[in-house]
């Protein structure tokens, strides 16, 4: 009986004596919410300009063209959800109305619209269309109505707000579930404005009343992002190219920026590392040099190394891509643009089709309270839910990932858990190439997702190292490729 009692008193005093288990890493500035973390997730989705401009030739029309000019001979919207699905794209946001002030959809608002197009007799509406489209592909919805409108003669008063919002409540509550809601800075200047035909310029700051526009979203459609320079939700990458930058923050100042202000490419649109709110970038950008159609660039489509090039700088590059179709004058994304989407689709998955870092031994420096919990290879255990982490204050840390024999590559894809914030201010690559560690890279920033090139390499380990943190670094997934030779 003695003898069982000293058992049962060892083991409670062995149980006693094991250290428990780190806390988790605290959560370092701003953090996405889950709507924005879905929406990241997304990482590629399609823009479609398809408006009166397609049928004038212009990018910009001033408002005054007649409605009877938009008459697509063989509209095929299913066409539109077809391609961006088969493409691998996760949604399709439209611009609903552009800065003309013509809707695609018969508002009760305004006559400027489909309704009193010949386009099925004035009896119908590309919005209804799309949205039972995408709901048959399995694909989001977003819309763009531009704040801007050079058609409606009250643009510039009080009054116009009411008619803004009015619109934007039809969008919101008439076609299901909307993904993102686009609003963008290109506001005032000289238009038709009902017969005006002058100069209205505005207050770009203070004249939207963006905090009740804001509202009416939230209000209609709550998980729904919300797109501007100022986002609130997420935010414009600060150029046309379709690129994101190696220091890219999803923190943003976001008190400070508001929609078509001048300074924001230069100063706010690579995030900054002290960011008050979340609020990641999205890099747009147009399969043509054009947004809208133009029949003299059918041959002028980005080739797939621009493609390719445009997606390893945004997506990979903590932003997602917003790819634009500019949909052409029968109302059909052009035989030129699938084509080279399609060749997008089909290189990336060639690109991605083996990870050759999965389940591979790793070892780092340090580990979070030695706990394996935090252990080194979450990294290749292919879970989201898993990260590597370092101690509280150790904000320089690396770990080393062995192939247990000579491999080649020359692509990493590298991810932070970002419900933790975004933490890594500097990392570097480095491979051990008979023997001798040789550096392939050293970048900024991390982010949700960063894909890395680098020439062909053979090698038995590679090394990940953190240089700089704004805390302890945590990373949630790696993976290695050997992306095949591009070809045309």
């Amino acid at each position: 009986m003695r003898i069982t009692q000293c058992i049962i008193i060892s083991l409670i005093l062995c149980f006693s004596c094991q250290p428990s288990p780190p806390a988790p890493p605290a959560v370092v500035g701003p953090v996405p919410n889950e709507h924005q973390l879905a929406w990241q997730e997304l990482e590629y989705y399609g823009f479609l300009q398809f408006n009166m401009n397609t049928f004038i030739d212009q990018e910009w029309s001033y408002g005054d063209t007649p409605a009877e000019k938009f008459n697509p001979t063989e509209l095929d919207i299913r066409q539109w959800t077809r391609v961006a699905k088969e493409a691998g794209m996760k949604g399709l946001i439209i611009t609903a109305k552009h800065h003309d002030g013509f809707c695609l959809w018969p508002s009760e608002h305004t006559d400027y619209s489909v309704k009193n197009s010949p386009w099925k007799e004035g009896k119908g509406d590309v919005i209804k269309e799309l949205a039972e489209a995408c709901k048959e592909y399995g694909l989001k919805m977003g819309v763009y109505l531009s704040p801007w409108d050079r058609n409606h003669p009250d643009y510039g008063k009080e009054e116009y707000l009411t008619y803004y919002r009015g619109q934007l409540r039809e969008l919101l509550s008439n076609y299901g579930d909307i993904f993102e809601v686009w609003f963008d800075g290109a506001n005032g200047g000289d238009g038709y404005y009902g017969g005006a035909s002058e100069m209205r310029k505005v207050d770009k700051q203070g004249y939207y009343d963006w905090p009740t526009t804001i509202a009416l979203v939230r209000e209609l459609q709550p998980q729904a992002i919300i797109f501007s320079d100022a986002g609130p939700d997420c935010r414009w990458v600060g150029n046309e190219h379709g690129y994101a930058y190696d220091t890219t923050w999803s923190p943003l100042l976001r008190d400070e920026v508001y929609g078509g202000m001048m300074e924001y490419a230069d100063e706010y649109s690579a995030g900054q590392e002290n960011g008050t709110h979340w609020v990641p970038a999205e890099a747009d950008v147009s399969t043509r040099p054009g947004w809208y159609y133009h029949e003299d660039q059918d041959a002028k489509v980005k080739s797939l190394q621009q493609l390719l090039d445009i997606y390893y700088l945004s997506v990979g590059q903590n932003a997602n891509l917003l790819l634009n179709f500019p949909v052409d004058r029968r109302g059909l994304i052009h035989e030129n643009d699938v084509a080279q989407v399609m060749k997008l689709k089909e290189q990336l998955e060639r690109d991605f089709a083996t990870n050759l870092a999965f389940q591979k031994s790793v070892t780092a420096t340090q580990v979070r309270g030695g706990a394996e919990t935090y252990q080194a290879s979450n990294v290749t255990d292919d879970d989201s839910q898993t990260h590597w982490a370092t101690d509280d204050g150790i904000t320089e840390a690396s770990f080393t990932i062995d192939f247990g024999e000579p491999t080649s590559f020359n692509r990493l894809l590298i991810q932070e858990p970002i419900a933790f914030g975004q933490r890594v201010k500097q990392f570097s690559v480095e491979a051990e190439v008979n023997g001798v560690w040789i550096s392939l890279s050293r970048n900024a920033t991390i982010g949700y997702k960063r894909i890395l090139r680098f020439p062909r390499t053979e090698a038995s380990r590679i090394r990940i190292n953190i240089e700089d943190a704004k805390a302890c670094p945590l990373i949630s997934n790696v993976e290695v490729f050997d992306v095949p030779k591009v070809e045309e």
